[in-house]
């Protein structure tokens, strides 16, 4: 100022940073630090990603991958913490550097002397640079070892779209530059990156001990507590200043703890849930939904076994057997499902090789060809009992190992009591059993249209029970028009099925132009299925009731009109908030015409 050089003083405001954990400023400050040059190293590592030597499943964090390494800066290794590789120099009192494995070896490369004192630095390795070795540093290397041979490169890296450069990246960089074929190629570390989402919590916010969201697997097998949950979650804090919120929200969100759910379970839930997405919002319903899975799968093999223990399963040479339709149908789901299970797993698509499980084991499996079993067992002869034993439980066996990787304790479990059942099935353990293939040989495209008309058959009988408010135990009287020579024959073919499950008087297929009485009808395959109403019902009652019912789905119609044609509301709400609401008023919407012609067709009678 006083030599007329200052032009202006002037205020700024300036944003301080504050450590998440520790709560106090920081600072910059320069200091030396050990750096590798990152670009020689990158450009062979972008190239084995281009030419296909390695792929990210899914590709689209090839993209991700690209525009860090072809921008790369130089890599700052040193690190100071207490723990880690340590720095491998050592320094003299002049200040000189030295690089070696160890202290004996720096001072035999560089001759110096005993009298020379050495100082190694105090500095260690970034954790990712001594990850980065992994893949090579665990079998062996740099010795040319067996295991080295054997196992490199790895097949499948299993990782976190956060980390693709701090590791994944690093470590195809490193293997790159240390590992060489036979030839003097170059080695990648392995061959596939299966890139997972993030698991977040059921906000979508990530799970950290700082927000006191976080689940611990443990707790979700084996169950625990309220009391002891809030303490695990508000102890050994770094803002103990937020244990009341997180105590609180804790309190809320599981107010009697976290009930066990086994370990089959989560795993299960997991492999649902793992899309291709980079966010997996937690749900704790679906963990819920899926203990059920594994309980259904136990409660079928409870029958199987309960029907096929100390009974003839026809597997003695020149055993009679006489496969039911159904046998058919259900190994040639199980056909489809090993074929779309094995397909989903080598795309890498768990989520779709779980919902295949699922689809087969309790819609198929479970809700259908166990029932369709009963009328066999109880009413069948020798020869079709014996050949629907012997499918339960081969086609139980096979379910058993498809699952297995999904559902590992489980199914170990079961195919301990099914083994000595099954001819042929030998080994101390299900996990050395071979995984299920297609087999063409078992699948019949003519059983899996046939028992699909035997479905829709059976599900219109009891929709229409339901639409008219008809006891499931009630007997009907049902008649089919069949304007179509297969399916009067697929009637013929399963009667006892049919009059079995559907619960049925009788069951008679009408000519062509026959007239009919009034009668609630459903569509099954090109036939007209039909039921006479005359004595089934209260007339007057159940028109009060539609009534009733009409009156209540047009008040919810109204309602919802009104808050869609809100211009405040649809211009304040979420998108999502908006499109349930229409799908509501779509649902009413089809609930009312479907009301009004129960209503039409009562007042027929």
């Amino acid at each position: 100022d006083e030599l007329g050089l200052l032009e202006e003083i002037k205020d700024h405001d300036l944003q301080v940073p504050y450590g998440d954990r520790g709560g106090v400023v920081i600072e910059p400050m320069l200091t030396d630090q050990w750096y590798v040059r990152a670009a020689p190293l990158a450009k062979p590592a972008v190239e084995a990603v281009e030419n296909g030597d390695i792929k990210f499943v899914p590709k689209q964090y090839e993209n991700m991958y690209f525009s860090w390494m072809r921008d790369i800066q130089d890599w700052c290794i040193s690190r100071q913490l207490w723990w880690g590789h340590r720095i491998p120099a050592w320094y003299d009192n002049d200040g000189n550097v030295y690089v070696g494995r160890t202290e004996e070896e720096v001072r035999e490369n560089n001759n110096l002397a005993p009298v020379v004192v050495l100082r190694q630095d105090d500095d260690v390795l970034d954790t990712w640079f001594s990850s980065a070795l992994w893949t090579f540093g665990t079998q062996g290397w740099p010795e040319n070892t067996i295991d080295l041979k054997t196992f490199h490169p790895s097949d499948v890296l299993v990782t976190g779209f956060d980390i693709i450069f701090f590791w994944v990246a690093r470590m195809i960089m490193m293997t790159m530059h240390f590992c060489k074929d036979e030839d003097g190629k170059a080695q990648v570390p392995f061959k596939t990156v299966y890139v997972t989402g993030l698991i977040r919590d059921e906000n979508g916010d990530k799970m950290s001990k700082s927000k006191g969201n976080v689940l611990d697997p443990i707790d979700m097998i084996d169950g625990i507590d309220l009391e002891s949950l809030v303490a695990k979650r508000t102890g050994n804090m770094m803002q103990p200043q937020l244990a009341a919120k997180i105590e609180k929200n804790t309190r809320k969100t599981f107010e009697n703890g976290i009930e066990p759910y086994g370990t089959d379970a989560l795993r299960f839930t997991l492999a649902a849930m793992a899309s291709t997405g980079r966010d997996i919002n937690w749900d704790m319903k679906r963990l819920e939904g899926y203990r059920n899975f594994c309980n259904k799968l136990w409660n079928a093999s409870r029958y199987v076994l309960m029907n096929t223990e100390e009974q003839d399963c026809g597997f003695a040479a020149g055993s009679e057997l006489e496969y039911s339709l159904a046998d058919k149908w259900i190994e040639s789901q199980f056909e489809l499902a090993a074929k779309e299970f094995n397909a989903h797993i080598d795309n890498f698509r768990l989520d779709m090789a779980a919902n295949t499980l699922y689809e087969f084991i309790w819609n198929q499996f479970c809700d259908w060809y166990l029932e369709l079993t009963k009328p066999v067992l109880w009413k069948g002869s020798e020869a079709q009992q014996r050949a629907t034993r012997r499918t339960l439980i081969t086609v139980l066996e096979k379910t058993l190992r498809l699952a297995h990787p999904v559902l590992p304790y489980i199914t170990e479990t079961i195919w301990q009591s099914v083994k000595p059942l099954v001819d042929g099935v030998e080994g101390d353990t299900i996990m050395l059993q071979a995984l299920p293939q297609y087999d063409e040989n078992n699948f019949d495209a003519k059983a899996l249209a046939d028992i699909e008309w035997v479905k829709g058959f059976i599900t219109s009988i009891r929709n229409l029970r339901a639409e008219y408010d008809i006891a499931p135990s009630k007997p009907l009287d049902v008649m089919l028009k069949a304007t179509d020579a297969q399916d009067a024959a697929r009637l013929e073919a399963n009667r006892t099925v049919l009059m079995s499950l559907a619960k049925l008087e009788s069951l008679n297929v009408l000519e062509a132009g026959a007239e009919t009485p009034a009668c609630a009808t459903a569509l099954v395959g090109k036939s007209e299925l039909m039921i006479p109403m005359a004595g089934l019902i209260d007339k007057d009652a159940e028109l009060a009731r539609l009534a009733k019912e009409i009156a209540k789905t047009e008040g919810e119609i109204k309602r919802i009109e009104g808050k869609l044609g809100n211009e405040g509301f649809v211009a304040k709400a979420p998108e999502a908030v908006i499109a349930k609401e229409r799908e509501k008023l779509t649902g009413y919407q089809e609930a009312l015409a479907k009301l009004a012609e129960q209503k039409e067709t009562i007042a027929a009678l």
